[in-house]
């Protein structure tokens, strides 16, 4: 939990340096900076006045607050107080030997925090006396103490801002929730912060704005089944505004579309119904089809006896095929196409293999065979 909280405090000393409420930044080198011109002006000390331990310690001591304190404030009225006193402290445990100490705490106070580092995605906006000086980047540059002020560091990657339209009626009068997500980038950090208070709030807000604004003029289905054309208006919109700031919207993505639950139980079943009335479309379709098939056939065994003899015997013998089949035919086909005789021949046939097929198993039981033919 210790380790959960420092990272928490650091990321926020990080976010604070890059808004607009810092005047610098304080990292590492800049740390380094100011030890190194503490121990410069301590070494100097020894050049001059003999060794005593208190001068060495008080001077490491004395550095170490001022640079803790730097970093937890990062504005030049904190930094130019705390320097003084830090300057006064040295003057008054080290005096009268303590002129080269006083000169080094004072030049580390002022000097550190004037060593600036921009990361390659970033744009330092440089301010001066209150004007705008110009944009900084991309390494190490200077800032003069006091007079300066590093405005806001701003990041010029493509960011990911995520918005919600909660309980907004669309054009048929359907409350939906909508969550979506925008895409966007910095490309001019000057107007970003010169021409808006809060960029990333003001994108935000305009998104959420822009995404009611289409959700009123479409139809629940249209926003279903065409979500990427909704994410494109949205970006139109949004892209038209934000580009006078110097941003730019690359795209937005509907990511989800929730609607009432009793709405979307009624959905499911009108979904339901038609499907079933597709299906039973389907299977009347197929019935029509069967009986032109059934009519065209008919006309071919209209005049010829022999061909509709033959197919009825096939039909019969494919039945009979069937282990424990029985089929029941009128007397009249039996006397016309011989079935009576055919059955016969069938059942013997089978009773041989079943008689055959014991005799091989003797522990097999005798299948039970019914066939009967009227």
């Amino acid at each position: 939990m210790a380790h959960m909280k420092d990272q928490h405090s650091l990321g926020s000393l990080e976010k604070f340096s890059t808004s607009f409420s810092a005047d610098y930044r304080f990292a590492p080198l800049n740390m380094m900076v100011l030890l190194m011109i503490s121990i410069g002006g301590l070494i100097v000390h020894l050049m001059i006045y003999p060794f005593e331990l208190k001068v060495v310690i008080c001077m490491i001591v004395t550095a170490l607050i001022l640079g803790v304190a730097l970093r937890l404030t990062q504005i030049w009225e904190t930094a130019l107080l705390l320097t003084t006193l830090s300057a006064l402290g040295v003057y008054l445990i080290l005096r009268p030997q303590s002129d080269a100490l006083v000169t080094a705490m004072v030049l580390a106070g002022l000097v550190a925090p004037c060593i600036q580092v921009a990361y390659q995605w970033e744009k330092a906006v440089i301010l001066r006396f209150g004007r705008f000086r110009g944009l900084r980047g991309t390494g190490v540059f200077t800032i003069i103490p006091i007079i300066d002020k590093v405005s806001n560091y701003v990041d010029q990657r493509i960011r990911v801002t995520d918005f919600k339209a909660e309980t907004t009626l669309t054009r048929d009068t359907v409350p939906v929730s909508v969550d979506a997500i925008a895409f966007w980038m910095v490309w001019d950090a000057e107007k970003a912060v010169l021409e808006v208070e809060n960029f990333l709030e003001a994108v935000t807000l305009s998104a959420q704005t822009g995404l009611r604004d289409a959700i009123g003029k479409h139809e629940l289905g249209d926003m279903l089944s065409h979500r990427d054309r909704l994410g494109r208006e949205i970006q139109e919109v949004l892209d038209a505004k934000t580009s006078a700031w110097g941003i730019t919207v690359s795209s937005v993505e509907i990511r989800d579309i929730i609607i009432p639950e009793a709405l979307e139980d009624a959905m499911s079943r009108q979904a339901q119904a038609e499907r079933e009335r597709q299906a039973r479309i389907i299977l009347s379709t197929a019935e029509t089809e069967i009986a032109a098939k059934f009519a065209e056939a008919s006309e071919h065994y209209k005049h010829n006896q022999a061909a509709l003899h033959l197919r009825a015997m096939n039909m019969v013998f494919e039945g009979l095929k069937q282990k424990g089949s029985m089929i029941i035919v009128p007397s009249t086909a039996v006397e016309t196409m011989g079935l009576g005789a055919m059955g016969g021949l069938t059942a013997f046939d089978r009773i041989i293999e079943e008689q055959r097929s014991e005799a091989e198993n003797p522990d097999a039981k005798p299948a039970a065979i019914t066939e009967e033919i009227d």
